[in-house]
């Protein structure tokens, strides 16, 4: 299967180089992948009802990638089809005041989705080893008590992620996580494109492209985030992103792909519950006019 060369193993050192930005395989083109992403929308939505009606588990996604990589437009075409209603999308952004006076994964917990529903996390608990490794002086805004030296640190955010991911996942609700993959070349692109084009002057950011200077460092933390938190329970996918449409695609089928392997039914009624529906329909039934 196609998205298995995307999954990272839990027991591998990844080296971002290695990995392709532009793969499409295996799709030969543009339109082909958007009949996939289409049906996979449309099954989508049938899995999301059944996700409510059981109302026993629930699904955490996780969008994580540098800047244009594509988080926003990857929600917006993946999760087009399904009812706001079973689904919560949370952007997390610089942490407010009474969120700096918690532990670091205190605003993020709050956000959890419930059973029945699909939480999107764009960006997530994952920025607290990305950012912060690569501007350490935000880490004084956290007021740590005990600071540990910074590979320490970063090396118990891991085991203590890994740690609270697993606890997700005995409780119910499941991890996907996404890191969306672009050259640095074509994030040049899409920077161009927000200057140049009216329509998307909104979405320019000075901050973004003054983070460019920092591409290096933010590799090295995305490969030490990738090495040490992908595991079985809650895998990272590494999705080639050049292409928009191709990520779009490849991130439905690998959702679509996970909700199935949990053989989603509606709920089975009781012997009460059915006497119950008898009831109703008699009284119904026997309504006049």
């Amino acid at each position: 299967m196609y998205h298995e060369k995307f999954l990272v193993p839990s027991d591998k050192k990844i080296k971002l180089s290695q990995h392709s930005t532009d793969d499409t395989a295996p799709y030969k083109a543009k339109a082909e992948a958007a009949e996939k992403l289409q049906a996979d929308v449309a099954r989508l939505a049938e899995l999301q009802a059944k996700l409510w009606a059981q109302n026993t588990l629930g699904l955490l996604i996780l969008l994580q990638g540098i800047d244009a990589a594509g988080k926003d437009g990857t929600v917006k075409h993946v999760m087009s089809g399904v009812n706001p209603l079973g689904c919560n999308v949370r952007n997390f952004k610089v942490p407010s005041e009474e969120e700096l006076d918690h532990d670091y994964m205190w605003r993020y917990g709050r956000f959890l989705p419930e059973r029945g529903t699909i939480g999107i996390f764009n960006r997530s608990y994952f920025e607290e080893v990305i950012v912060l490794r690569v501007h350490p002086e935000l880490l004084e805004k956290e007021r740590i008590p005990r600071p540990a030296k910074p590979d320490k640190l970063w090396a118990s955010r891991y085991r203590e992620i890994n740690s609270f991911e697993q606890y997700l996942v005995d409780n119910g609700i499941l991890v996907l996580k996404f890191f969306l993959h672009i050259s640095k070349q074509e994030q040049k692109n899409r920077f161009m494109a927000r200057l140049e084009s009216p329509e998307k002057n909104w979405k320019f950011s000075e901050a973004d492209v003054r983070e460019r200077a920092f591409w290096d460092e933010y590799t090295a933390a995305f490969e030490d985030m990738l090495s040490n938190t992908s595991t079985a329970h809650a895998p990272w996918y590494i999705i080639p992103c050049d292409h928009k449409w191709f990520a779009h695609a490849a991130v439905a089928d690998i959702i679509v792909r996970k909700l199935d392997s949990l053989k989603l039914d509606w709920p089975k009624l009781s012997g009460k519950q059915f006497e119950a529906l008898e009831a109703a329909k008699k009284l119904l039934l026997a309504e006049k006019g």
